[in-house]
Parts: structure tokens; sequence; C-alpha cells
């Protein structure tokens, strides 16, 4: 899907309460410092809720 790595991507995603939208994803990953490809491959994932960070990185192609 992206250039992004599935592992450097969760670990932008530390502290996320799961069940979470692809919002809140964007969201925590902005605060924990996230570069640009990790934002943009969260703000191309599908538009719902995601479970877990499986889900995630399921998506991303991880």
């Amino acid at each position: 899907m992206s250039n992004s790595n599935p592992i450097e991507v969760q670990k932008h995603l530390a502290g996320v309460d799961y069940p979470a939208k692809r919002d809140d994803l964007v969201q925590v990953a902005e605060r924990n410092g996230a570069d640009g490809d990790t934002l943009a491959a969260l703000r191309a994932l599908p538009d719902r809720t995601y479970e877990g960070p499986s889900g995630v990185s399921k998506e991303i192609g991880g």
C-alpha cells in the first residue's frame, strides 16, 4: 500500500485505545512524532473502526 514499514507504524501508534477509528489512529501517530510516510499510510486506510494493531498492519501490508 505504501512505503511505510508496518513495524514503524505500530511504534507510532503506542497508546492507542482500541477499537479506534482511522482518524484516531492518525491523531495518535501525529502526537507520537510519525513521519510523513507513516501518516500518509494511516490516512490512506479505509475509514472504519479497527479492533487492534493486527487489523491496521494487515491494511498497511504487514
